[in-house]
């Protein structure tokens, strides 16, 4: 794993890695108690849709700490590889639009992967 910055790549270590992944494990225990809980309780499709929320918190915090990348970041022009909370800017604006095009992606993957996990709560059989 780098502890470096690299524009698009990297732009957090592994104080900010761990933090992301604990949000990704809430998220998934959250949407998998969730939706567990609407399919018990044959819940309306309606109802069932908002399982995107948590499950945009799981697949949000597993991207990022997949990518060991993170989309906030990307899209403030900052870095760390610090200490939790101290943040560097990013240099150069080339290096700016690099990650902010990363962290646009990083946001449709996990929009992607949230939306397939809704529609698997969604479809599950009453």
């Amino acid at each position: 794993m780098s502890d470096t910055y690299i524009p698009g790549s990297c732009n957090i270590g592994k104080g900010e890695i761990r933090r992301r992944q604990s949000v990704a494990l809430l998220g998934g225990i959250l949407t998998v108690a969730y939706g567990a809980y609407l399919i018990s309780q044959n819940a309306s499709h309606a109802l069932r849709l908002t399982t995107f929320i948590p499950a945009l918190v799981f697949s949000t915090g597993w991207i990022q700490a997949r990518k060991k990348f993170c989309l906030a970041f990307g899209f403030m022009g900052t870095f760390n590889f610090g200490k939790l909370g101290e943040l560097s800017k990013v240099a150069t604006k080339e290096e700016k639009e690099i990650d902010r095009n990363t962290a646009l992606n990083i946001l449709t993957q996990s929009i992607i992967l949230a939306l397939a996990i809704t529609g698997l709560i969604y479809f599950w059989p009453k």
